[in-house]
């Protein structure tokens, strides 16, 4: 029996009727309870198999195999397969979506998207819908594919989908909801307005542009960004373009109250789940097939950190949005 002080053999009595049934050691055990969830837990936090296998010799004194903890932490697909093809609500009122960037081992060690759709039901309640690795760049193509199967395992309607400013993806949306609104991360849109500007100007900038997505009308967005155009428009002409051209997914968000506006206006529900991603996909390096990478990452939103706010859960002043939701949105928001 493998436990904490190391190896120890154990003499177990003959059961002449085969009724009794151990309580502290069950039958067959070979480890000691809680030891499988160890090397799960410092799996989900990205180490490798070979730094599971040192740290479980340190610990508890006794070699274990590589192939044994892949054999512990492939018990995980079953539970991953049933979690991608699980039903999922009628309705979701709010759908943000991102992808993260993963290296995976495909012949040659390449940066492919992890695609992540998060999902906030008429309840409230924040969900991930589901992973899915795709090949090449993040593309819309691969986003109305993964929309479709969201749609097919249950999503019939969304009211406002969040996203960023990906070429194409707009459209895919509507084409798989054609009632959504489709709102571009603002956050995205800042970001990639800083890298056309001289980080010494980041700060001014931001605070400009601060000024137009918190216009209380998109009148009022309009005039101030003709005094961001007038102040910046000579230095960065690039800036201007790119608000110009995202005008029309920048602005419906405008239209909310600020209950509404704080929800769907960034990903940033995501981009914490991807923060947690980066750390455990970080110091391993790559991923030697997409179902390992896969494997790390559902681990990931399934282990709770402690004292840190998880990234599923209950919405914080969803009974304000929800009210405001409905007189947008009607009959479209159920309780049910």
């Amino acid at each position: 029996m493998l436990t904490e002080v190391g190896a120890i053999p154990l003499e177990v009595p003959r059961d002449r009727n085969g009724k009794f049934d151990p309580r502290i050691v069950p039958r067959h055990a070979r480890r000691v309870a809680g030891f499988n969830e160890a090397i799960v837990s410092l799996y989900a936090k990205g180490l490798t198999t070979g730094e599971i296998r040192a740290h479980l010799g340190e610990i508890y004194g006794v070699e274990v195999s590589r192939d044994l903890i892949s054999r512990v932490t492939d018990a995980v697909a079953e539970e991953l397969a049933a979690w991608q093809s699980r039903p999922l609500d009628r309705i979701c009122p709010v759908l943000l979506i991102d992808a993260i960037f993963v290296k995976i081992r495909d012949g040659s060690v390449a940066n492919r998207p992890v695609y992540v759709a998060l999902g906030i039901n008429c309840h409230g309640d924040r969900d991930v819908l589901g992973l899915w690795a795709g090949t090449g760049g993040e593309g819309a193509k691969a986003w109305m594919a993964i929309l479709a199967e969201l749609r097919n395992r249950g999503v019939e309607d969304v009211c406002i989908v969040a996203c960023d400013g990906l070429k194409g993806l707009p459209e895919a949306i509507e084409e798989i909801w054609p009632a959504a609104t489709v709102q571009q991360c603002v956050v995205h849109l800042v970001r990639a307005s800083l890298r056309y500007a001289s980080k010494k100007y980041w700060s001014q900038l931001a605070k400009d542009l601060r000024g137009i997505y918190t216009a209380p009308t998109e009148a009022a967005a309009k005039q101030r960004f003709a005094e961001f155009e007038h102040t910046w428009g000579g230095r960065y002409p690039a800036i201007i373009r790119l608000w110009r051209s995202s005008w029309e997914r920048f602005t419906p968000f405008l239209a909310f109250p600020p209950e509404i506006r704080k929800i769907v206006y960034t990903t940033n529900a995501i981009e914490s789940l991807n923060s947690r991603f980066r750390q455990a996909t970080r110091r391993r390096g790559h991923f030697p097939d997409e179902h390992a990478a896969l494997k790390v990452l559902c681990l990931v939103i399934r282990t709770p950190i402690k004292n840190r706010a998880n990234v599923t859960g209950a919405t914080p002043g969803w009974k304000e949005a929800l009210n405001s939701l409905t007189m947008y949105y009607g009959d479209r928001i159920t309780l049910n």
